[in-house]
């Protein structure tokens, strides 16, 4: 047992349209692990929010929110995660734009990740977590045994958010979208708690021209090696 955890850890750190998401939901899937959304979190308190009109700015009505937070998550075989808020189903909600930018919004204040904090370290159980997020292993999991930064460059995660949108059917502009995340970017790492980073022990991928599969190699190799890079 590292650090009081009962169970191995891989934490999965990127920005927005790093493909961490992706990369954590299989990697779990091929480990036989639980599965922790950071990020899913985070939106479900967003769109609580928006759907009850509550300000982005207040920080303490958030808070309660994050506290209170009626949330359920299923990791499907074919479908992948599958996320529920007060009892319905709200995946095409947490994906769309607003909530991403609401999301990222309400990540910047101290209570809400303190609420959330708990919550989430309560994921780590047998037989093991993958943990995708922002702060998993600076924050969150500081004692896992496994962790990955994983990037990308922002034109090529400004083009898949593009790809995905069009193959939904969904209008999009790729300038806009591009710029929307460089304000997150920016947002992520120049927040004063927990800001966006690489934690020191982590393994840095750059997902730049690779395929998903490539990726998901890398990774898996880097936890049957059981070492943490130097």
């Amino acid at each position: 047992m590292l650090g009081g955890m009962v169970a191995p850890v891989l934490t999965i750190d990127g920005p927005a349209g790093s493909g961490k998401g992706t990369i954590s939901a299989l990697a779990a899937e091929k480990l036989g692990w639980h599965l922790l959304d950071s990020g899913a979190l985070y939106r479900l308190v967003a769109l609580a929010a928006l759907r009850h009109a509550v300000s982005l700015d207040h920080e303490q009505a958030l808070a309660r929110i994050a506290v209170n937070l009626d949330a359920r998550f299923a990791l499907h075989p074919v479908k992948g995660l599958s996320v529920w808020l007060n009892g319905l189903p709200v995946d095409e909600a947490l994906r769309e734009e607003r909530t991403g930018e609401a999301a990222s919004k309400v990540a910047t204040w101290p209570l809400v990740r303190d609420a959330l904090l708990q919550r989430q370290r309560a994921f780590c159980q047998v037989p093991g977590l993958v943990a995708d997020g922002r702060d998993m292993g600076t924050v969150v999991f500081p004692q896992a045994h496994y962790k990955i930064f994983l990037t990308a460059s922002q034109e090529e995660r400004a083009n898949r958010r593009y790809k995905q949108l069009k193959e939904k059917g969904l209008d999009a502009n790729l300038q806009t979208l591009l710029e929307d995340l460089q304000a997150r970017d920016a947002r992520d790492a120049n927040r004063a708690v927990a800001p966006l980073k690489p934690a020191d022990d982590a393994l840095v991928i750059d997902s730049t021209g690779k395929g998903i599969d490539e990726v998901l190699a890398q990774v898996l190799d880097y936890v049957a090696q059981g070492v943490h890079p130097s």
